[in-house]
């Protein structure tokens, strides 16, 4: 590594880390005043509140690395270009490409770290954030969990089981609850394929209801449909419910095989476990969009300002672009994988375009 090298990736870094930094407090800021109620009625205690934010803390890093990466590039290129340091590069024949490759270098590793933060931080970190929130500090009694791919939730009147809970549907899929008696003796079962929340009761579909009867053979009925008087509603188990972002990758990969080899619809995690992938590497496009910006600009023109709000604009087109296009996918309207990548390949031309460019 070249003393170029050095000092161009130890000014990127350092803006880098000033920035995810500021972010950090900004979100912090923003998020204790968002809740401040609903600690001050809970009687939340410092201690709570503190464990609480810290735990935040790996999903804010995960969801602002990227930003942080854009205007760590603009405001680097924007500094070299802006004190005629990049004119001085290119009289002693040092190419702009050349320049711009340890930074490119720095964002595949950041990409490496934001993944790895994503895959092995994130899951454990909202799920205690959600602990601390809901059973802590609110004072709820945690009915249920999901183990095993499955959700358990124990319910009033037994314990129930469930394949998959589709919030977007309120449907329950592979059900069998449990009724038990005070003694905890199993007195009746039922299994079915599917159930659905209309007009504020449960409708089961394809039932087998198995009683047991002390001193004599269970009795077996099929029924095709049947409502059951569960006094749960569908927000009950979508607390329950695993989402996408406490889950990691490799959690997530084997849950959707899980619950498409079980003949259940799984494009919404299809498209959650792609976009899982496109937004971790999408530091390295906008890290190259915003050294082409820097770069093509004038050298004296703008300044930080300037390059803040370049990136701004450009780091909420992409969260737009990209936002909209999971929504196509999960409603089933643009096939999965093309929803969560379809933003990184229309940003990736962009940057391509752009980089090519920048004079050298």
């Amino acid at each position: 590594m070249t003393i170029l090298d050095r000092y161009v990736s130890k000014e990127f870094i350092k803006l880098f880390m000033l920035i995810l930094a500021s972010f950090i407090s900004l979100f912090l800021i923003v998020d204790f005043f968002e809740r401040i109620r609903m600690f001050l009625s809970n009687n939340a205690t410092l201690p709570q509140m503190a464990s609480f934010f810290l735990y935040r803390i790996p999903m804010i890093i995960s969801q602002t690395i990227p930003a942080a990466a854009l205007l760590a590039a603009l405001m680097t290129f924007g500094s070299l270009s802006k004190n005629s340091e990049i004119v001085a590069m290119k009289a002693n024949g040092i190419s702009l490409y050349r320049t711009s490759l340890p930074v490119i270098i720095a964002s595949v590793l950041i990409c490496v770290l934001a993944f790895l933060i994503t895959e092995f931080i994130t899951p454990y970190s909202n799920q205690r954030a959600d602990h601390i929130k809901f059973i802590e500090i609110q004072k709820r009694e945690s009915q249920g969990t999901f183990k095993q791919n499955q959700l358990w939730y124990r319910g009033d009147d037994g314990i129930y089981n469930f394949k998959m809970f589709d919030p977007k549907t309120n449907t329950l899929h592979g059900i069998t609850i449990n009724y038990l008696d005070r003694n905890f003796t199993l007195t009746m079962r039922i299994d079915a394929e599917m159930a659905q929340w209309k007009n504020e009761q449960w409708i089961f579909q394809n039932l087998l209801v198995t009683r047991f009867i002390e001193n004599d053979f269970p009795s077996l009925e099929r029924i095709p449909e049947k409502v059951i008087n569960l006094p749960e509603k569908p927000s009950d188990f979508s607390e329950v419910q695993k989402s996408a972002e406490k889950m990691g990758f490799v959690e997530l990969i084997r849950y959707v095989e899980k619950i498409k080899s079980e003949g259940y619809d799984t494009t919404r995690y299809i498209v959650d476990l792609h976009g899982k992938i496109a937004f971790t590497l999408v530091s390295i496009i906008l890290v190259i969009i915003g050294i082409s910006f820097s770069l093509i600009k004038s050298e004296r023109s703008g300044g930080v300002m300037q390059s803040i709000g370049v990136g701004i604009i450009i780091g909420f087109s992409y969260w737009i672009v990209h936002a909209f296009a999971l929504s196509l996918g999960r409603s089933g309207t643009i096939p999965p994988v093309l929803s969560a990548w379809i933003t990184n390949l229309i940003f990736t031309a962009a940057s391509v375009a752009m980089f090519l460019r920048v004079k050298t």
